[in-house]
Parts: C-alpha cells; structure tokens; sequence
C-alpha cells in the first residue's frame, strides 16, 4: 500500500510536481478557513499557528494518501475542520500549547488519514513510513513559528512511539499475537519515555518527584496518544462512506467552475457599471440619495450590491424618483443575468455532468 498515492500511468517528477501543487492548493484552502476562525475565538497567535498547523498536516496528508481525485476535496474539508478544532483547544490552554498538544495531534493526524485512506496501513513498516511523513508535515511547520522548536523535536521523537501503536493496533488478534514488535520501536518508546521523565521532573522548580514525572510522561506517551489514535480512526472508518456525496459535489464543481468564474465576471461588471450611474446621479442631483454625503466608490458599489440582491440594509437609499428606477431597472438585469447564465450554463456542461453520474453509477456496481 503506497503512503503517498501517485499515478502510475505518468512520468515520476510530473506527478511529483502534481502532488506538490494539489498540497499547496489544499494548504491555501485550509489556511484560508482556519486562520479567521481561530482569530475570532482566540487572540492569540501562537493558538492560531497551532490551528494552522494541524489542518495542514491532516489536509496535506490526506491529499498525499488518496491522491489526486479524492484528496484535495477530502483533505480541505477535514483538515479544515481538525485545524478549526485545534485552534479552539489551543485557546482553552494556558501557557505554551506546543507540548501539550503535539501528541495528540500527530495521533489524530495518523488516525485520520489511515482511517480515511481506501486501505489501512499494514505492519510495522508502512505505520513507520506514516508516521514520519505526517511528524515532519508538522515538525517543518513548527520550525517556522516562536517557540516551534520543542514541538519540532517533540514530532522527530514521537515517530517510533506512534509507529508501534499503528502497526500493533492494525493487526488483528492473530497478527499481535504471532507478529512481535521491532526491537527498535520498542527501544525508541522507552528512550522517548525516559527523556520526557527527565524533562518533567527537572523544567519546575522545585524539582518534582519521580511519581509525577512518570505519570505525566505516561500520560503524555499513552494515555494521550492511543485513544486518540484508536478514535480518530474509528471516526473516519464511519465518516468515509458519508463522504462519498460531497467527493461527488467537488467533482460537480470543479465542471462548474469556468461558468461560475464566468457568471461573477458579468455580475461584478453589472454592480460597477450601475454604481457608477448612482454616483453621476447624485453628483448632477444632489439629493437623489439618502445617506450619499461624502460617498466615494467603494461605498458606490456596496450600494450597488445591495440594491442587486433587493437587500434594504445599505447605509445609502434611492430618495427620488429616478434613482428608484436605476435601481429597479438594476435590480432586473441582475435577475435577467442569473436566469440567462443559469440557463447557458446548464445547456453547455450537461454532457459532463452526465459523464460524472456514469462513472459514479459504475464505481458502485
């Protein structure tokens, strides 16, 4: 089972420079939604980072793991909801969230992608290679933030610990019981289980004692990491059929998206043309326009907007005769538009649309 899912049909570096493109596509994608919304529940902007940072390692790995024809829509709409969630648990954490959330993010991370992948990772090996994929998806964004630096090694350490758990957790009954551990997993946990002994005992003062430092590092190494794991990946066993339709819904708008860029084109052109024919009225009429004092273009063209979706909400009104018809007569052509368009559109990518349900009906028999 390939980690990183590539075309075989086509030449290794075009389809590497596809994989990278569609990973920057999706980054955008993700940024675009979590960095709003995790600066109007948070202020913070190391939170926010944290927020970023996940979406993006999900997403990305996603769109590495299933490739190009699921991954993008798949990995944006979950790597876009992780990233949002991230960010709002980063804003509940007082203090420095790079340690705290590290583990648990990787572990959601693995179990995601594994559970939304069309196979699961099989053996100590292929759990190996997801593991440091997705640690250093996260570790190299973390190199770039404040701080960042602890949460990057915390990734390097945390890639055999989280490949021990894939790879056991993966087999069934019969496979753990005659399929033993690599020694090295085995080895690296309990360095990566002495170390942040070591660390938690020794960052406080006054020292805390051994009890507590082995608590923790246990919490932080097992209570924290595998039922985050063994959850996420269950919740994407359940969650993957019920995205088959919206994996559907990508494939329809990536067909409507030349008429829909199209569609906005004219309907940008129509605000502009009418918000100037609002700002001349006013200029030879002064009066024509309730609240127009001082307006300039940009205020010209919300009105614009405004009068076009039949909104009463704008801070200008049409006060004369004459206005009120510009406006209706806008109000008209906007309609006008969207019907033409709507019915253009529909004539001209019908046979695609057709194309894409025969494809879907033969995948499902």
């Amino acid at each position: 089972m390939p980690i990183i899912s590539l075309d075989k049909g086509r030449a290794l570096g075009a389809e590497i420079a596809r994989a990278v493109w569609r990973s920057l596509q999706v980054g955008a994608a993700i940024a675009v939604v979590v960095v709003p919304f995790g600066y109007t529940i948070t202020g913070a902007d190391r939170d926010v980072l944290m927020g970023a940072l996940a979406g993006l390692t999900v997403g990305i790995g996603l769109n590495l793991r299933m490739g190009a024809r699921n991954g993008r829509s798949v990995g944006i709409l979950i790597g876009s909801t992780v990233g949002a969630v991230t960010a709002l648990i980063a804003g509940l954490i007082p203090g420095n969230p790079w340690g705290a959330l590290v583990t648990p993010v990787l572990a959601l991370s693995i179990g995601l992608t594994d559970g939304l992948g069309e196979t699961r990772i099989q053996g100590y090996r292929e759990a190996l290679l997801e593991s440091a994929l997705l640690s250093g998806l996260l570790g190299a964004g973390l190199l770039f933030v404040p701080g960042g630096i602890v949460g990057t090694a915390g990734c390097l350490f945390l890639i055999g610990p989280n490949a021990l758990y894939v790879g056991f957790f993966n087999q069934n009954q019969e496979g753990r019981r005659y399929s033993r551990p690599p020694l090295g997993l085995l080895f690296t946990w309990a360095v990566v289980f002495a170390l942040i002994t070591t660390l938690v005992t020794y960052e406080a003062e006054p020292h805390r004692s051994l009890e507590t430092s082995l608590l923790s590092a246990f919490v932080a190494l097992v209570a924290l990491p595998i039922p985050t794991l063994l959850a996420a990946r269950t919740l994407a066993i359940w969650i993957q059929p019920r995205l088959r339709l919206y994996v559907q819904l990508a494939d329809y708008l990536r067909v409507m998206w030349v008429p829909i860029g199209g569609f906005a084109v004219g309907y940008l052109a129509i605000l502009v043309i009418f918000a100037s024919f609002f700002g001349m009225l006013e200029r030879f009429v002064p009066g024509s326009f309730d609240g127009a004092a001082g307006a300039g273009v940009l205020d010209w063209i919300a009105f614009s907007f405004y009068s076009a979706i039949a909104d009463p909400n704008s801070a200008i009104r049409a006060a004369s005769g004459f206005s009120r018809f510009l406006v209706g007569t806008q109000l008209v052509f906007s309609i006008g538009w969207a019907l033409v368009v709507f019915a253009a559109v529909m004539s001209a990518i019908q046979p695609q649309l057709d194309a894409i349900s025969r494809r879907r009906t033969q995948e499902r028999d």
